[in-house]
């Protein structure tokens, strides 16, 4: 009968514990039982499941029940790590997308339980603790694949390429929905109604719900040209990249494995290299680094010209580190609750390493100097002012953070939430300014560009004089207070 690895896993943890209590070594076990010191070996790491002969071999040899040795369970030492293995974490993190075998991840775990297992109960406290579901760790290896390959994968730009060839699609920009939606349905038999959802009015967020068994795309009547597009162009990523573990909402409800996360970033990735070709871009990225000075039309005229949000624009700047060799750069989308007037980050991707800002998870109150948070202001005032709830707003900043002392030239879009009306969305692009950053973006020093200095949280802020601070610097007051406290512990400990 084949064994799960889970099943390896604990059986080769239970007979290293047993080895290592009576002191033997591999040798020792070995001529107790009549098994190679290389099968042992093998068993121990989870590799191989020893036949039932053999399995009586070791538990007679240990003084344990063959019974118990088969069994789940793990004796105290291990019981953290078994409910780790219960969970499924373990199986469902991609461990092999960053050439991890799981056998090392146990044998790490194997060579200092007590420390390793307390430290996963620790880590398995705190995803209680703060109702850490498994999708926020399947978002966060997403996140960390994405950054691990600076978000550009040569695989799925030559399918786009072969895929706009052979159909003899637009690379200038304004590929029709339309275009993309007859390909759906001659290519792939799909049937696409328009307004599929409307008449489900709890489904209103929903951009799009595919039918599986019917092959059916059912769309949100409110979509503009834009958002259709890209929706019609994400299901052609799916079927031309075969990727059979999908969701079927065009929102992640809820992710059931790190794949179903994984391939919907693949089947987003396709839809923006077959609406913004990457030759083509890159050429237009090239003219808008040479402009002398800072130009918001240009930024607003290339999301015009190829007809795409400005989500969709923005992760096609993944060309910065291939063709720029800019790799210092950050992506953030805010999203602007208008009834409730709270920002929340919901996508962030860091090339390199870790910047500023990130996401916070303490619910605190993200800088107001961001240019991402004052052209989300900006947008909300006019929209009050003109009742004008389709335009979209584009801004340039200098932001020196105050800790780090890094420097990054941050461009922005804010736009309308459409079709959810409640709410307005930026997205922001953040490049280190360094000597090649420098070289590349001519506009850079335009004097005209403001220089803010930002801090990420105003309640981990030290600045004094913010106007726009809207809550007290308390977690700074509490670091200044236990800093006194040290200070004056030393002074008592030298007397």
């Amino acid at each position: 009968m084949a064994r799960t690895q889970q099943q390896r896993i604990v059986l080769g943890l239970k007979v290293r514990q047993f080895r290592q209590e009576r002191g033997w070594n591999f040798e020792e076990l070995g001529k107790r039982t009549g098994i190679s010191v290389s099968y042992l070996n093998e068993i121990e790491k989870g590799k191989k499941y020893p036949q039932p002969e053999n399995l009586q071999k070791l538990a007679d040899a240990l003084s344990i029940t063959p019974e118990f040795l088969a069994s789940p369970e793990l004796t105290k030492q291990y019981a953290p790590l078994g409910d780790l293995l219960q969970s499924n974490f373990l199986n469902e993190l991609p461990l092999d997308l960053f050439g991890i075998e799981m056998q090392q991840v146990v044998e790490i775990i194997a060579r200092a339980p007590d420390r390793v297992n307390a430290f996963i109960s620790a880590l398995l406290e705190i995803a209680r603790n703060y109702s850490l579901r498994d999708e926020n760790f399947f978002f966060a290896a997403l996140r960390a694949y994405q950054e691990l390959h600076m978000n550009y994968f040569e695989d799925i730009e030559q399918a786009a390429d072969a895929f706009v060839k052979a159909h003899r699609m637009p690379v200038e920009g304004g590929v029709p929905a339309q275009l993309l939606a007859e390909l759906l349905a001659t290519e792939f038999n799909y049937k696409i109604d328009d307004k599929g959802l409307d008449p489900y009015p709890e489904l209103n967020s929903l951009r799009s719900v595919y039918h599986p068994r019917k092959r059916r795309l059912l769309l949100n009547g409110r979509l503009n040209e834009r958002q259709r597009a890209f929706q019609l162009a994400k299901e052609l990523g799916f079927n031309v990249l075969q990727l059979r573990e999908r969701p079927y909402t065009s929102t992640l409800l809820r992710v059931n494995s790190f794949e179903e996360a994984l391939n919907n970033y693949k089947a987003a990735y396709f839809a923006v290299a077959i609406l913004i070709n990457r030759s083509a871009f890159v050429r237009d990225l090239r003219a808008f680094f040479q402009l002398p000075a800072w130009n918001d039309q240009f930024l607003l005229q290339l999301m015009g010209r190829y007809q795409v949000s400005p989500e969709v624009l923005f992760q096609r700047f993944n060309v910065l580190s291939r063709d720029f060799d800019l790799h210092k750069v950050f992506f953030l989308r805010f999203i602007h609750n208008l009834d409730t007037g709270k920002f929340d980050i919901d996508k962030e991707l860091h090339l390199n390493r870790r910047h500023q800002p990130h996401a916070s998870g303490l619910n605190e109150h993200y800088c107001r100097r961001w240019i991402s948070l004052t052209l989300l202001h900006d947008l909300q005032n006019l929209q009050l002012k003109s009742g004008d709830h389709t335009r979209m707003l584009a801004g340039v900043q200098r932001a020196l953070f105050l800790d780090s002392h890094e420097e990054y030239l941050c461009l922005a879009v804010a736009k309308p939430g459409y079709p959810t009306k409640n709410r307005n969305v930026s997205v922001t692009l953040g490049i280190l300014l360094d000597d090649q950053a420098r070289q590349v973006i001519r506009f850079c020093d335009d004097p005209a560009i403001p220089r803010v200095t930002v801090n990420v949280t105003c309640e981990r802020c030290s600045l004094s004089d913010c106007r726009q601070r809207v809550v007290p610097a308390t977690a700074v007051q509490k670091r200044e207070e236990r800093k006194k406290i040290q200070e004056t512990l030393a002074r008592l400990l030298e007397k």
